[in-house]
């Protein structure tokens, strides 16, 4: 009975370090930094990933992950798609990051020293400081002022955002792009 026991435990135990090890490995090749995960909103985990809400800046969102380290909390939000020429964010994902900053910020009373998003090509910190904070909050205020106008325009800068509009076919300024 007690050898049975004993090598019941040492299978657990082995079986424990296997999965570890596994864990580690799916987690170096995901991007993520090192760390304890401590939210994913990414395959089966998003069905329970409950979305960060601000009442104070009147805000929600999901970051793909949360990873807690040595240096503090961490969003990493995943894209789909190669990092632009040169090496930095697009600014519409800087933006999105900030959020999830802002949002990790309020919801556990820690700032995020940055976060990091993930192309297929290339992971990008963004350091999350006082003046990215500023502008994520006047962002958010013209977006506010701008939800109570009867016509907000467009912005048509990006030809490939327009191309893909959805409602392109009834847009008159569609052909500037």
């Amino acid at each position: 009975m007690t050898l049975a026991l004993l090598i019941l435990g040492l299978l657990l135990l082995g079986l424990a370090l296997w999965l570890t090890a596994r864990a580690r490995r799916g987690q170096r090749a995901s991007g993520l930094p090192q760390g304890r995960l401590v939210y994913a909103d990414t395959g089966r985990w998003s069905a329970v990933a409950k979305p960060y809400f601000s009442p104070r800046y009147r805000l929600t969102g999901k970051p793909d992950y949360l990873v807690a380290s040595d240096v503090g909390l961490t969003p990493v939000e995943v894209k789909h798609t190669a990092a632009p020429a040169g090496g930095r964010a697009y600014d519409s994902h800087i933006m999105q990051l900030a959020a999830y900053c802002l949002l990790v910020e309020e919801a556990h009373g820690e700032t995020p020293p940055y976060g990091l998003i993930r192309y297929t090509d290339a992971i990008v910190q963004i350091d999350y400081t006082p003046a990215l904070r500023q502008q994520l909050l006047g962002q958010l205020a013209e977006m506010r002022a701008a939800r109570g106008q009867a016509d907000v325009g467009c912005n048509h800068r990006d030809p490939a955002r327009c191309r893909a509009c959805g409602v392109r076919h009834a847009c008159g300024e569609a052909a500037l792009a």
